[in-house]
């Protein structure tokens, strides 16, 4: 061990100095630095543990946001899909309602058109029978050569009875 303390020229004193002076060193260094070092990265640590806590919550929270808003678009969807439906209904019964009045209407007008048509028949059937009755007046005249009277008439039908 000699031989290797003289090769590398190795003083015991000088050796156990700079043990006690690395101690020291070390010690400061541990105490003053390396510890409040070491909280520091601890206290660090924690904090991106809690960050990133909290940023897995907000996800999860953002991923539930927008799966109730796919469920509140859905139901709006759905809702809307029958709001049409029923204005699709509204407008058929409507169109029901117009095209049956108008048949009605239709009806009415027709039956008043055929009312008309029959009184204007039965006056220009009336008008007829005394422009008819007044053709065969005067043609009874003529044949007879003398005017009717209401006497005459009665006395020609008693006549045409026997």
């Amino acid at each position: 061990m000699e031989s290797l303390i003289s090769t590398f020229h190795l003083d015991a004193g000088l050796f156990i100095a700079q043990l006690v002076n690395f101690a020291l060193v070390f010690s400061v260094l541990y105490f003053l630095v390396f510890k409040p070092l070491i909280k520091v990265m601890g206290e660090r640590t924690d904090k991106i543990d809690k960050s990133l806590k909290e940023a897995d919550e907000i996800e999860k929270r953002l991923a539930d946001t927008a799966k109730e808003k796919e469920e509140i678009l859905a139901a709006a969807k759905q809702q809307a899909d029958e709001m049409l439906v029923q204005a699709d209904k509204q407008a058929e019964n409507r169109r029901q309602e117009l095209v049956a009045k108008a048949k009605e209407e239709i009806g009415q007008v027709i039956n008043a058109e055929k009312e008309k048509l029959e009184r204007e028949k039965a006056i220009t059937l009336k008008e007829m029978k005394q422009e008819i009755a007044g053709l065969v007046i005067m043609t009874v005249e003529r044949v007879l050569g003398e005017k009717m009277t209401s006497d005459k008439d009665v006395e020609l039908i008693k006549k045409m009875v026997k």
